[in-house]
């Protein structure tokens, strides 16, 4: 079983949201729900390991 850990955080660096979801889930189930009603002025993605 694997887990994904979802952070968001501002221009400082401060967390302002943080959620787990299932390893074997789809990013776009559960990022949606995480991101609704948030305005963004920058987006940055770490995409780990790509295969």
């Amino acid at each position: 079983m694997t887990t994904k850990i979802l952070a968001l955080g501002d221009a400082l660096g401060n967390l302002a949201h943080f959620g787990l979801m299932l390893g074997q889930r789809f990013d776009s189930v559960d990022v949606p729900l995480l991101i609704e009603g948030l305005e963004f002025e920058a987006f940055i993605v770490d995409e780990g390991i790509r295969q």
